[in-house]
């Protein structure tokens, strides 16, 4: 077992690769009650087309599959992982984003068998051609919900403006039609392939003792059997440059109307090193000009342009990335100039040195405060596990960035591969 002591953060990470491929991460929190577990894979919505573990040729699996399998994780042969963590004391939940699907757990007792529980149920795939159709008008059900949401199609339609093939513009649960031409034997292929342990990391953080919680993990993956692993081919996406719609509007039972701006980012960088760089400046970019203390938030909130909803992010995984700003307004073609205006100016603009210093200072501020809480701590390291970045280096890399880095991600805002997503009222509430 491998120990890394972290200076800046005052925390002792301890890591070990089992004999099946399994990457394990301990970190002890001294003075805290509360554990968190979480077991993930590098597989999300957009990993629909791949070469199947053992097999030569690549394949096309319906869209949403992640997100359905991650529904099926949970149903157990024995009984339901839910009600088995709720005998323990603990509470359990799961999520699938683009690119990885994750399983956890939290509790204040009882660590150890709740780590080996969520260990037994995340490798021990139970599926009937049963459980699966029942599972369908489930899922059905939770696709037709967020149609209904217009935070969520306001989102997830600026995404869909910018791509015309990467599969990030489908929606993560796919649609009815797709989960409807899911099969027991789609999920089963996914999972043998995904889910191998070489393809996976567990995170236990909080009231722990590093050597045993190690042991008891090591014996229980050396008591399952696993197939050889391989590496996993995807299909390499070619995504045009361009953005695929320039505006779209869609009518929803809103009361405010809603706007967002959505920026298509090119190139990924290659390196974690570079990634990063890139998602630490264009946060402090983003930080800088819709702050809620600073001038053009101000300005536009006296305008009666954007309230409290109006914000903006960066978005970067495995091979794209976007910026997103918006939020709910009146004024839909004032706010729209006024985004367009800003956007065509940035690449030209100069941000002042000060500012930059004191949004770096503020950004670790906030890094610090997550390693207060261990839920943060192991969704944090999950995220960028996966991107081949450590979160404990994340207060190093910002402390190191400089004035010239925020400066060179200016440019990443381009107006010519932006799009406008809008959600108006329905025509019968105005």
């Amino acid at each position: 077992m491998q120990k890394t002591e972290y200076k800046t953060l005052k925390e002792t990470l301890y890591h070990q690769t089992m004999s099946n491929g399994l990457e394990v991460f301990l970190l002890k929190k001294e003075g805290f009650s509360k554990t968190y577990g979480i077991f993930a894979t590098r597989f999300g919505s957009v990993d629909t087309s791949f070469v199947p573990l053992g097999q030569k040729e690549m394949i096309k699996v319906p869209d949403g599959v992640a997100h359905f399998l991650e529904h099926k994780m949970f149903e157990m042969e024995n009984g339901d992982a839910i009600d088995l963590f709720s005998n323990l004391g603990a509470s359990t939940n799961a999520f699938t984003s683009s690119t990885r699907t994750a399983y956890l757990f939290s509790t204040s007792s009882k660590e150890l068998e709740c780590t080996k529980l969520l260990l037994d149920f995340v490798q021990d795939l139970y599926l009937t051609e049963e459980n699966v159709e029942k599972e369908k008008g489930i899922i059905g059900q939770e696709i037709k919900m967020y149609d209904d949401d217009p935070d969520w199609q306001n989102y997830f339609g600026a995404i869909q403006n910018l791509y015309h093939h990467h599969p990030i513009s489908v929606d993560i649960a796919g649609t009815v039609e797709t989960v409807n031409a899911t099969t027991k034997e789609a999920l089963e292929m996914c999972y043998h392939t995904f889910y191998h342990p070489s393809n996976m990391v567990l995170f236990v953080v909080g009231h722990i003792e590093p050597e045993t919680m190690m042991q008891m993990i090591e014996e229980n993956q050396n008591a399952k059997h696993f197939e050889k692993p391989q590496p996993i081919t995807r299909e390499k996406i070619v995504e045009p440059r361009t953005v695929a719609k320039q505006e779209t509007i869609q009518y929803m039972d809103v009361a405010m109307p809603k706007l967002t701006m959505a920026i298509k980012v090119d190139n990924v960088p290659d390196t974690p090193s570079e990634k990063l760089k890139r998602e630490l400046s264009c946060n402090i970019i983003l930080d800088y000009l819709f702050s809620k203390s600073g001038d053009l938030y101000e300005e536009w909130t006296k305008d009666g342009l954007i309230n409290d909803s109006f914000g903006g992010f960066f978005t970067q995984e495995r091979d794209y990335a976007f910026i997103q700003m918006g939020g709910d307004t009146f004024h839909v073609e004032e706010l729209k100039k006024a985004l367009q205006a800003l956007v065509g100016a940035l690449p030209e603009k100069t941000l002042p040195k000060s500012d930059f210093e004191r949004l770096k200072r503020q950004n670790i501020g906030n890094m610090i405060m997550l390693f207060n809480s261990p839920e943060s701590i192991a969704n944090l390291f999950i995220r960028y596990y996966f991107e081949n970045i450590s979160a404990f280096e994340l207060i190093d890399a910002l402390d190191a960035l400089t004035y010239d880095d925020v400066m060179a991600c200016l440019k990443l805002f381009d107006l010519s591969k932006s799009s406008m997503h809008i959600v108006l009222p329905k025509k019968e509430n105005l």
